[in-house]
């Protein structure tokens, strides 16, 4: 469910526009007040709320209107500063904090940003909670109370909860990675010194780009939306692995020995057998979105694990994975759930355990792909005025209609709303990519015509 303000990943636009400083001010209040009567309100003590951020320009001061929000409401807030999405989830869980806050906009261009909550066993909020939180931004219930005198909340800094998640990162490894020769990609976003600090206490010798954020260049050419640098990267220097990190390091995408890119549908396809090989794979099952390539289910039924295919949205990967009992689900785009060592997407410790399983093998990260049979596939987003509208054109749903019913399922064709941004998401799967990309190229064109882009 999408509702005004927050989608499938939180509340994301462009900052000072769609989301302003007093809409963070807003939620913060309204946080505060809910957890003060709705979840401590029998416990003599204060709500605590922990906050992260990436490094956009408008992130600090996102965060610190948030911040403000959640003290004028009586909570505590503890700031990790800049760090991960899945640290925050991390250090709420293990420190017993009520909320965990993340100001992000994930791989979205600089002049986004977003803001993701995290309930306090580490899992996005439900859509109970974020109703309530859009009809206050709406004014559709009372003013609420500020606290006064004793009953303002107290804002910390907090750097020791984002080291004792680097430190938990480390001790997943069974060994040291000293010869490893590992390329990163950080994005030039939350992940530039947390990556980094992982992999170098491994051992390994780390090759680092887009480490240097400016606040500005956040997912600029760069991350796992733009792995072409760190193809160049591993390639020029001869590196035997590379990993690309998106805004907020919740997705990961790897790079071989060859500069060639292993997506998500790859790494769950090395990682399935992995987890099956360890015993950590109940019933032999995970979880992928219908934005995977088929040619995954296909590969992995061949190795006798099952493929539940859901709805895009890590949150409604979870949601199956709870479900089901599966350990291990994803997106093609990188967002891994290994929900045996955390409750939601984590692409430093997706990069840890792929580099696991490259030295239990002793096997190279081309190798390891072997047996993976991926469908010609290609995707497309296409920026529009209204995305409802676009999706639902009739019109253009005709022409999906007629296009897949021709083809007698020999083509693959999802046309959806983005969750994050006013786009059009296009994936076709086909006999050839020569196919492929001239049906995305006549759905543009449709869209063109039908007058929903500004084209």
């Amino acid at each position: 469910m999408m509702g005004k303000y927050f989608g499938t990943d939180g509340f994301r636009g462009e900052a000072g526009v769609d989301l302003t400083s007093e809409h963070a001010f807003r939620i913060g209040r309204y946080l505060g007040y809910y957890l003060r009567h709705e979840v401590v309100v029998n416990e003599a003590r204060r709500a605590r709320v922990l906050i992260g951020k990436d490094t956009r320009l408008s992130s600090y001061m996102l965060e610190y209107a948030m911040a403000s929000g959640l003290a004028s409401s009586g909570a505590d807030v503890y700031l990790l500063h800049v760090t991960t999405t899945p640290s925050v989830s991390f250090v709420t869980v293990r420190e017993g904090f009520d909320l965990g806050i993340m100001i992000t906009a994930s791989h979205n261009p600089f002049l986004d940003n977003g803001i993701k909550i995290i309930d306090c066993k580490g899992k996005k909020l439900g859509d109970e909670i974020t109703d309530k939180i859009e009809e206050y931004l709406d004014t559709q219930v009372p003013h609420l109370p500020f606290s006064n005198g004793a009953d303002v909340g107290r804002i910390y800094d907090y750097y020791a909860g984002r080291n004792g998640y680097i430190g938990r990162l480390i001790s997943l490894a069974a060994g040291s990675y000293k010869g490893l020769r590992i390329g990163i990609d950080a994005a030039n976003g939350a992940a530039f010194t947390i990556a980094r600090s992982v992999f170098a206490a491994l051992g390994a010798e780390i090759h680092t780009i887009a480490d240097e954020p400016n606040g500005m260049n956040i997912n600029y050419m760069c991350g796992s939306t733009h792995p072409e640098a760190l193809s160049k990267l591993v390639k020029e220097r001869g590196l035997d692995v590379g990993f690309a990190f998106d805004g907020d390091a919740d997705r990961c995408i790897a790079m071989n020995e060859h500069g060639e890119t292993v997506d998500g549908d790859g790494i769950m396809y090395i990682l399935a057998r992995r987890m099956v090989r360890k015993g950590r794979l109940p019933q032999k099952k995970i979880v992928a979105t219908v934005m995977s390539n088929a040619g995954l289910s296909a590969s992995l039924e061949d190795e006798g694990i099952d493929v539940d295919i859901t709805k895009v949205g890590d949150r409604f990967v979870y949601e199956r994975m709870q479900e089901t009992g599966a350990t291990l689900g994803g997106e093609q785009s990188g967002h891994i759930i290994i929900s045996d060592l955390s409750a939601t997407g984590d692409g430093i410790l997706t990069a840890l355990m792929i580099t696991e399983e490259i030295i239990d093998t002793g096997m190279r990260l081309g190798e390891l792909c072997r047996g993976l049979t991926l469908y010609p596939q290609r995707s497309e987003s296409v920026r529009v005025r209204d995305k409802n509208a676009a999706a639902n054109d009739e019109v253009l749903r005709d022409f999906i209609d007629e296009t897949t019913h021709k083809s007698t399922g020999k083509i693959r064709l999802l046309v959806r709303e983005s969750g994050t941004e006013p786009k059009i998401r296009v994936m076709v799967e086909a006999e050839s990519v020569d196919i492929c990309d001239r049906i995305i190229s006549e759905i543009t064109t449709l869209l063109k015509m039908r007058g929903h882009t500004d084209d």
